[in-house]
């Protein structure tokens, strides 16, 4: 019984428990290694969830490898745990492993073996990749090489029948360069679809699995893909014939062994050669002299989204999460998919009720009629969502494709799959960390400070210099200091071949990164490496590596003579005696190093900037930057007998801003660093610009002096803006450049001008517009934004003084006429309110924290204990916990006020008139028959 399926296909596989539920056969064999028969009892542990893979790699070279992905709605799944459950025996029956990974050995030794073998052998050298892969109707469902086009389709990503580049029998003048036939694709165009996946749910996802024959969908398959075999032949897939060889002789002998009751759950695409009768002796000369590895293979867990066609998966398919849905929902599938949809994007506090759900099934049913399909696919549920759920907008929608229809699911395999000794240990420290695997990308923030929390960032550490990359460590958002750390993680399947390949350096991720460090730093290449690495090392804690990595880096330093070089190294080892400060380290041996390096780029520093062009000038300035930083963290004692760094190497920037020969770019970076570090006064600035824009100076080396200084790191615009006289100095020179020389000059201004924050630009396009001669004096600037004055505005200034002394200190001045106060009154009270126009008297509202009545006795005060609107009063104010008369939160009255005592519609009145704090009938606002506030009493 041959059972031709789709893999990963949910509709083969309800046929093909169906079929087996019928014809229970005595053996059911399975497309894939025969080397995994021991693994397959695993497939039945309670651990083992799918979706999950069968990883072949060989045992003398990890990175050759191979996958073989299974998801729970994937036929041969379906066909292993049928077998398992009713105590049949399962075996695998397609190539060994062993020559599909010997083959690519071969063929990367031998030029011409791809051609005599075909193009898909499998595995590209020292590449993970899936063998024997093309499309998703059989013909191997490995996934395919990661820097090949995906096969079966065009360079628009349209699919096409695939020829390999040769004319095909019976393809007339079909044939396609370098293209493979796609029997889905063809099916589909010969039914009218112009999309393959449409096709394919119409005949076979839609179909249900009612009574009636089970075979009947796989001999209807059977017969598509003999017509196509028989016009194609081998569809270009040169390595199938070897593959169906194979196969033909483990089903001869499965027949034999157990007379009859035989069933093969294999790719459609093999089906007719599998059914052709072939001689023996030609099968086993075909398999004859094939070349051969020894290999292992365990389990892994496996991804939707490795499962997807987009991932580069030639056997994938569109949508695993729509079709893993399709294949576990009971009954109903559309309304429980767009459940789903409704649920995650409620997750995303978007607003989907349940009336959307009913809107987008009736949605989907009728564009499913319109049509013409007997079910809502995903093309229509996916329409209805985006009208229903989304609004029209495609970014909701984007998130349901990433969330749901392609899915982030990862697989899980119990713990007693074989591994390699190397992985043993990273599941035993990802157990006692607590650092779970998952397929979804996520942010996790790490205290150094904290025990659990620094073993997690040694382990990732150490795992990145092993080149397995499960985290990415990124930029913390809110903290700067070295105990924080926050990292990307992601798990991808491939990892666990980057773990076996890691697992030659040893047996423990200790051991193995501390022999990979040793064995970089041998094998180095420059002085820059190896500083790395030390860096590397101390946040990998790896004391035992660290010796032999300073060795090297003193040996190298000492060596190497060109200082971009050393000043590039210098920036690392600062951070990494940072770092080692943090997780407690010992780093005398780098202190000695650094200090030692800095002294040597002081001395070769100046001479090593002259006679330089644009570009190697431009570089010497982020080396002269790079520097700078990293003397500041270094400090001036860092190591024994060396001390007083920064006073030299303001010398040295000193001795660069003097000389003429070293370009201007670095001239002017030289004087900004002397600047910021208060090493040079403004006034000196200030000649060194006028001497740097002098009109004997060329305009490009002045634009460059000009680049250097205010351009190329933050604040250089801000120093323009608080200090006009540099910006007269820029204006006065940029005016008098003459117009030949403009246009060269231009570049450079606009790349440093361009650099600036849009506020920084805007606030200097208003000073330059008042024109020269116009800064100093307020009159003369004309009209203008507010706040760009040249004079200061005494008024605006007195208006936030008062808060900014009490967010200071917590005490304040008097009072300011016009002005928000925030101070003490007389009683002692804090008052913050307003104290009056110019010329009135300089009544207030009291917010005081215990005063006893305030100015006046009518006073605001939280807890004061007059008439005021205090929090806490004891008066007729509209205290909220007030006693009296007022509007408190707390008060006895009957009037309409929130709680107040009158008879009126104010909300804080005691009478019968409108205002909202008046006594009497009128409308003032605050009146009390005492002082005025605001407005007109009654």
């Amino acid at each position: 019984m041959l059972l031709g399926v789709r893999h990963h296909g949910p509709g083969s596989a309800r046929a093909v428990r169906a079929a087996l539920d019928a014809a229970r056969p005595r053996v059911v064999l399975i497309e894939g290694p025969p080397e995994a028969d021991p693994l397959i009892p695993l497939a039945a542990d309670e651990d083992m969830r799918p979706p999950v893979a069968l990883l072949a790699h060989a045992v003398d070279e990890p990175g050759r490898s191979a996958f073989w992905p299974l998801a729970g709605f994937s036929p041969e799944w379906v066909a292993l745990r049928w077998a398992l459950d009713h105590g049949v025996p399962a075996r695998f029956i397609d190539l060994p492993a062993a020559h599909t990974l010997a083959g690519d050995s071969s063929a990367e030794d031998a030029p011409d073996a791809e051609a005599e073998a075909g193009t898909d052998a499998g595995v590209d050298a020292g590449v993970d990749v899936y063998p024997d892969t093309d499309t998703d109707t059989g013909e191997g469902y490995g996934c395919p090489s990661a820097d090949g086009p995906l096969s079966g389709t065009d360079e628009d990503g349209r699919r096409v029948p695939h020829t390999g580049g040769r004319s095909l029998p019976g393809a007339g003048d079909r044939s396609l360069p370098d293209a493979r036939v796609d029997p889905l694709a063809v099916l589909a165009e010969t039914a009218g679809y112009d999309d393959p996946e449409r096709w394919w749910e119409d005949v076979v996802e839609h179909r249900s699995a009612g009574a009636g024959d089970a075979l009947a969908p796989f001999t209807a398959l059977e017969e598509a893909m003999g017509a196509l075999r028989e016009t194609y032949g081998s569809g270009g897939r040169d390595r199938d014939p070897v593959r169906e060889a194979y196969m033909r002789l483990q089903v001869r002998a499965a027949r034999r062994e157990f007379a009859g009751g035989v069933a093969v759950v294999c790719g459609a695409w093999h089906v007719p050669a599998l059914r052709r009768t072939a001689p023996v002796a030609a099968d086993r000369a075909l398999l004859k002299g094939l070349p051969k590895v020894k290999v292992d293979l365990t389990w892994v867990p496996w991804t939707h989204r490795r499962l997807s066609r987009a991932s580069g998966y030639g056997a994938g398919i569109d949508a695993p999460g729509w079709y893993g849905h399709l294949f576990d929902a009971p009954d109903r599938p559309v309304e429980r998919w767009l459940t789903k949809v409704a649920g995650l994007l409620r997750e995303e506090d978007r607003m989907v009720s349940s009336a959307h759900v009913i809107e987008a099934v009736r949605l989907a049913e009728a564009l499913a009629v319109l049509r013409g399909r007997p079910l809502p696919g995903l093309g229509e549920t996916t329409d209805a969502v985006r009208a229903v759920m989304c609004e029209g907008s495609e970014v909701p929608l984007a998130l349901v494709r990433d969330r749901l229809v392609v899915g982030d699911v990862l697989g899980e395999v119990p713990p007693e799959a074989p591994a390699v000794p190397l992985q043993r240990d990273l599941d035993r420290l990802r157990r006692r960390l607590r650092l779970k695997p998952e397929a979804l990308e996520r942010e996790l923030g790490l205290d150094l400070r904290k025990e659990t929390d620094a073993g997690r960032s040694r382990l990732l550490h150490r795992l990145r210099l092993l080149g397995v990359a499960w985290g990415e460590p990124v930029a913390s958002r809110g903290s700067t200091g070295t105990f924080r750390e926050t990292w990307r993680l992601r798990w991808d399947p491939e990892l666990s071949v980057r773990v076996a390949e890691a697992g030659v350096w040893g047996t423990t991720v200790l051991t193995a990164a501390t022999a990979k460090a040793e064995a970089d730093a041998a094998t180095a290449r420059g002085l820059a490496e190896v500083t790395a690495l030390a860096e590397r090392c101390l946040l990998a804690d790896l004391p035992q590596a660290l010796p032999t990595v300073m060795r090297l880096l003193a040996e190298r330093a000492a060596l190497d003579t060109d200082v971009g070089r050393l000043a590039e190294a210098l920036p690392a080892l600062v951070r990494s005696l940072r770092y080692g400060d943090v997780r407690g380290t010992h780093t005398g041996a780098l202190a000695e190093v650094a200090a030692g390096l800095a002294e040597r780029i002081f001395v070769g520093l100046p001479p090593a900037c002259t006679a330089l062009d644009t570009d190697a000038a431009e570089e010497m300035r982020r080396h002269v930057d790079a520097v700078h930083g990293a003397v500041g963290l270094l400090g001036d004692d860092p190591a024994p007998g060396h001390g007083a760094l920064r006073g030299r190497w303001q010398a040295v920037l000193r001795a660069l801003s003097a000389r003429d020969a070293v370009p201007g770019v670095i001239r002017g970076r030289a004087v900004r660093l002397l600047l910021d570090d208060g090493a040079l006064a403004p006034d000196e600035a200030e000649r060194s610009m006028g001497l740097a824009l002098s009109p004997g100076t060329p305009p490009a080396d002045a634009a460059a002096w000009i680049e250097g200084f205010v351009g190329g790191g933050p604040g250089g615009g801000l120093l323009l803006v608080h200090d006009e006289r540099l910006l007269r100095l820029v204006d006065t020179w940029l005016t008098g450049v003459p117009a030949s020389a403009f246009t060269d000059v231009l570049p450079l201004l606009r790349r440093t001008f361009s650099a600036y924050e849009p506020g920084v630009r805007r606030t200097l396009g208003e000073l330059v517009r008042r024109g020269p001669g116009r800064w100093g004096s307020a009159a003369a600037a004309g009209p203008g934004l507010p706040g760009f004055a040249a004079e200061l505005d005494s008024a605006r200034a007195d208006a936030v003084l008062p808060v900014v002394r009490l967010l200071l200190s917590g005490r304040s001045g008097p009072p300011v006429a016009g002005a928000i106060v925030v101070g003490d009154t007389a009683a002692g009270e804090t008052v913050v309110g307003d104290t009056g126009r110019p010329g009135a008297p300089a009544d207030r509202r009291a917010v005081g924290a215990g005063g006893d009545g305030g100015v006046g006795g009518a006073v605001e005060g939280r807890q004061g204990d007059g008439d005021g609107e205090g929090r806490r009063g004891d008066g007729d104010g509209e205290g909220r916990r007030g006693d009296g008369d007022g509007e408190g939160r707390r008060g006895d009255g009957d009037g309409e006020g929130r709680r107040g005592d009158g008879d009126g519609e104010g909300r804080r009145g005691d009478g019968d008139g409108e205002g909202r704090r008046g006594d009497g009938d009128g409308e003032g606002r605050w009146s009390d028959d005492g002082d005025d506030r605001v407005g007109v009493g009654g």
